[in-house]
């Protein structure tokens, strides 16, 4: 297992910009590599490419969408390249627009080097740039109204930190990252608690600092939450006439508490829940239901043997 030394200077400062943590994410890329190659080495490459022969090449996109993940494959490249090893041409910028045909990143490097880290590089890039795409998808449903929209927790085991960041990419905002950062009282704790303001007093109790949000699923729960001075509250599966008539009493009642609507929201008609006045919409299908994004990484020109000291991003 290697560790962030690994990692050349100029991709710890894309990981910067990106406000992605290095050691995590070098972590992450390394665990995939390993599944990889855990049965051996590529020996398909190994047994094809000239020993010596170096490539330029291009992650071009096949479809539309919105880029997100370069930093990750700059990972993948130092860890199997070695950040001396390989030169990018072009390189876009997570967040931009993908037509068809664009390169998101054109490099020169090794081409063993460059074919065994492809795949790697490819599922993350691939997988979220269709975060991001999803997320521009619904942003761009509920624009002109109030709404911003909002991931979840419903994530891919082990990669919330990267998918959270695809969906900033697309324009989302996040939500709570864990457990631990923000509490969400749940119809489950409700039960447990005794009720909406008991579940709130214990949240309250245990953990005074951090940011409080309360699912109801009905206007007489949201009244109890608004009595309870909750400052969000998370209006579960209502259909829009009813979210109307929370808005309208909230508005009148406590305009200062927050309204999430979340549950069964499609982009057909999360424009008409948007229109009802709701400060944000919880879309768990941003990162666990997004198709991957159509990118490969197309050989341009062999270039021959590969020189020595070329400096990575």
């Amino acid at each position: 297992m290697k560790d962030i030394a690994a990692i050349g200077a100029s991709t710890i400062e894309l990981l910067t910009h990106a406000a992605l943590d290095a050691e995590l994410v070098t972590t992450q890329v390394q665990r995939a590599l390993d599944e990889d190659l855990l049965y051996g080495p590529d020996v398909t490459t190994s047994s094809t490419v000239p020993t010596g022969q170096s490539v330029t090449a291009a992650f071009v996109s096949r479809k539309g969408g919105v880029v997100s993940g370069l930093p990750v494959v700059a990972v993948a490249l130092d860890l199997v390249v070695g950040p001396d090893n390989w030169r990018v041409s072009h390189m876009m910028t997570d967040a931009d627009a993908l037509a068809p045909g664009d390169e998101a990143l054109t490099i020169e490097a090794p081409t063993v080097a460059l074919l065994t880290a492809e795949r790697t590089a490819l599922n993350f890039l691939c997988h979220l740039s269709g975060v991001a795409t999803l997320t521009a998808k619904w942003v761009s449903a509920v624009a002109g109204t109030r709404v911003r929209v909002r991931d979840t927790r419903k994530t891919t085991p082990g990669m919330r930190v990267l998918e959270k960041y695809a969906v900033r990419c697309g324009g989302g905002m996040n939500h709570r990252m864990g457990l631990g950062d923000a509490a969400l009282v749940k119809d489950n704790h409700v039960v447990a608690a005794g009720g909406v303001a008991a579940a709130v007093h214990a949240v309250r109790a245990a953990a005074p600092s951090i940011s409080l949000e309360v699912e109801c699923d009905s206007l007489t729960q949201v009244q109890q939450a608004v009595a309870a001075d909750v400052e969000l509250v998370l209006l579960d599966n209502m259909s829009v006439n009813e979210l109307s008539e929370v808005v309208q009493w909230v508005r009148a009642t406590a305009p200062q508490t927050k309204l999430e609507a979340s549950g069964g929201l499609t982009l057909d008609t999360v424009a008409a829940v948007a229109g009802t006045g709701v400060d944000y919409v919880a879309v768990g299908a941003l990162t666990h239901s997004a198709p991957t994004l159509d990118i490969g990484l197309d050989v341009r020109a062999v270039l021959g043997d590969v020189e020595t000291g070329v400096s990575g991003v």
